[in-house]
């Protein structure tokens, strides 16, 4: 399952870019590096484009769903994400676009459920499970409202996130052609099937 690679490499890019901006120490090879502190910015491309840390209580969009609900959160996406893992493994031999969209989606979903679960124990804030997403990419698309919300900028995300756009909207544009592949029979199973005398 070659496919899983991708998968790696989202988790990879997003835990190192996300590393990268919140800062990390590793005491014992006297490693440490700061990082941004939560709300700094800076510019990229003017005005359109920034780096701003920011640390996203548990869901899309930054809504906050509440302590006692961020532990079913978190045992949540871990479900789903072994969910996924299964499902990739079950269309293995299915047309590329299906597989792909799926292992982004997985590895997005890994990328912040590391955040989810660990990042609290790590950077001694929060127990296990109840840990914050780390956001980061700050776009200036356009201003909507969203649940009640007005962004004035597309809401602040991350790597991980982005995959699991990209995942989902691969999955749109290419919905026929996966579900033609997905209902098509295995015709090494129809073969052997009728090679057994009844």
């Amino acid at each position: 399952m070659r496919i899983l690679f991708v998968s790696a490499a989202v988790v990879l890019l997003d835990q190192f870019s996300k590393l990268i901006v919140k800062g990390f120490s590793i005491p014992f090879l006297k490693i440490f590096y700061k990082g941004m502190s939560e709300g700094d910015s800076f510019r990229v491309i003017g005005n359109f484009f920034r780096i701003t840390f920011i640390e996203n209580p548990g869901m899309a969009f930054g809504l906050d769903p509440g302590f006692n609900m961020k532990l079913w959160l978190s045992v949540f996406s871990l479900a789903a994400s072994f969910g996924l893992l299964f499902y990739l493994y079950s269309i293995k031999d299915k047309n590329f676009s299906l597989r792909l969209s799926i292992a982004l989606i997985l590895g997005g979903a890994v990328g912040n459920l590391i955040d989810r679960m660990f990042y609290g124990v790590l950077y001694n804030y929060a127990p296990l499970f109840y840990g914050k997403v780390v956001d980061f990419l700050d776009f200036d698309f356009f201003k909507f409202s969203l649940f009640g919300k007005t962004f004035d900028r597309w809401p602040i995300f991350n790597f991980a996130d982005a995959a699991v756009t990209i995942g989902v909207l691969t999955l749109i544009i290419f919905y026929r052609d996966d579900q033609k592949e997905i209902q098509k029979p295995d015709l090494n199973t129809e073969s052997q099937s009728q090679d057994v005398p009844s």
